[in-house]
């Protein structure tokens, strides 16, 4: 796919979209992800049929013994399971188990994206104003390219939401599109 250590390549980076929904402020942000969840089932379906890495970062929600396949399928038993199945992984998607809101914060993904040649990264799914907010300052820290579709990300306060994608163009250089505008490469 890329040369290690080549940064030139592109990926997507699906937070936080296996979710079981039972947290609090979970019924403030269902309406938004229901917005987003066919916008982000049509970017994870252009960048895998692109050969573009699609990359799943994901709350373990405490579970500490738990792998991604418990947490789809937990995800899954739920009675929100229509917002995580158009969404789910597939055999080839990479999963990055994170604890805290950034995708970086103690986890593998700084050198999964260096292995994989990845320079510019692609932000989708939840929440806006939090997770989407922290990794794309901790990504442009790491000085790679952030790219967030505005439609393809949820909030719990849209007006919260709105305040971060504006503080992610601003202050972090980051390009704040539609999903439309990506071109997830081969397309």
């Amino acid at each position: 796919m890329y040369r290690t250590g080549d940064t030139t390549g592109l990926a997507l980076v699906v937070i936080d979209m296996i979710n079981t929904y039972d947290h609090e402020d979970a019924e403030l942000l269902v309406p938004s992800v229901r917005r987003v969840v066919p916008v982000v089932a049509d970017l994870i379906a252009r960048a895998r049929a692109a050969d573009t890495p699609v990359i799943y970062a994901n709350d373990n929600f405490g579970s500490w013994r738990s792998h991604h396949g418990e947490l789809v399928d937990a995800a899954l038993a739920t009675p929100h399971a229509d917002l995580v199945e158009p969404v789910r992984p597939d055999k080839d998607s990479l999963f990055v188990v994170k604890a805290r809101h950034s995708v970086f914060y103690e986890t593998p993904l700084t050198y999964l994206l260096w292995d994989l040649g990845v320079g510019h990264v692609v932000l989708a799914g939840q929440v806006t104003e939090q997770c989407i907010l922290y990794s794309a300052l901790d990504a442009h820290i790491r000085h790679l390219e952030v790219t967030v579709p505005r439609d393809a990300v949820a909030s719990i306060h849209p007006q919260l939401g709105s305040a971060a994608l504006e503080m992610m163009e601003r202050n972090m250089g980051a390009r704040i599109v539609t999903a439309e505008e990506i071109d997830l490469g081969g397309e």
